[in-house]
């Protein structure tokens, strides 16, 4: 009975994309994860066994809130952390998947991710939004001016040049304008720069949230949690109730729901992502 449910839910929502003036796309934590950039348990032990063993936490979070000793400790760290989670490739196809279910759909995607990886699986960056920043960037810690700095260069250079959890003093990042220590541009206080890059992207965010406000809109919400509800699900219940032509996709693995108000025009898929994504890129494929 549960296989026959999972399948009408996915006839149902290749019906919906396939019908869709747009597809707004939600992703969360929960969708790299599925392509494989988990940040506990193996993944975490072959890359920070050294850390793990000095301070013995037990994932990648919880490393990067430590409060390292020396910059050059606390730079080997976050290099290492950076160089894995932004400047290697996924080793699972989740966002290759998607890609294909809607490259050819009138899109856009908003993102509490900031590992890069709907670009380096061919998204259009024009019609992105990283609303928490990026791993590939920069920005003063104080900040004195609001602007950021590509790192790909110095973060691959201190990943390579590390020894005994340090990384060359001469490595450690300033800021070229007020020589204050750099800080990574992700958003975990009031000092997160939302640079014009950002501002742009919010705009192009907005512009096409409000020119499909009442459109047959498929908002397609994958693997966001309850750690910060009001950037994607929150929206999207919203919008989709106050649209009655949108419907209400939610994958995510054991935490799929959605409010009575909208569940006669949403699906829940309480499974991976990966796994939902294969099948209704092969339904999709089928039905061609």
């Amino acid at each position: 009975m549960e296989e026959i449910n999972l399948n009408d839910k996915i006839e149902r929502t290749v019906k919906v994309l396939r019908e869709a003036d747009a597809v707004i796309v939600g992703a969360g934590a929960g969708l790299s994860t599925s392509a494989g950039f988990s940040y506990s348990g193996k993944r975490f032990h072959e890359n920070f066994h050294d850390f793990e063993m000095k301070y013995g936490f037990k994932d990648m979070y919880s490393g990067g809130f430590y409060p390292y000793d020396t910059p050059e400790e606390t730079w080997a760290y976050w290099s290492r952390y950076v160089y894995i989670n932004r400047y290697t490739d996924a080793p699972k196809p989740a966002y290759k998947r998607l890609f294909g279910i809607i490259k050819d759909k009138n899109y856009f995607v908003l993102t509490t991710n900031v590992d890069h990886c709907f670009q380096k699986n061919g998204f259009d960056k024009e019609r992105l939004f990283y609303t928490q920043g990026d791993y590939g960037l920069f920005q003063c810690s104080k900040p004195c001016h609001k602007k950021t700095y590509d790192n790909e260069e110095i973060i691959k250079e201190m990943y390579a040049r590390q020894k005994d959890m340090k990384i060359p003093s001469e490595l450690i990042p300033v800021c070229p304008v007020c020589g204050r220590p750099m800080s990574m541009n992700l958003r975990s206080d009031d000092t997160f720069v939302e640079d014009e890059g950002w501002r742009k992207a919010s705009q192009r965010y907005e512009a096409f949230i409000k020119k499909h406000a009442k459109g047959k809109v498929v908002f397609l919400e994958l693997g966001v949690g309850g750690n910060t509800p009001v950037i994607i699900k929150y929206p999207f219940w919203r919008m989709t109730y106050a649209n009655e032509n949108a419907t209400y996709v939610c994958v995510n693995y054991g935490e799929a729901a959605c409010p009575e108000q909208i569940a006669d025009r949403s699906i829940c898929l309480n499974s991976d992502i990966g796994e939902i994504l294969s099948l209704v890129e092969n339904k999709i494929k089928k039905s061609i």
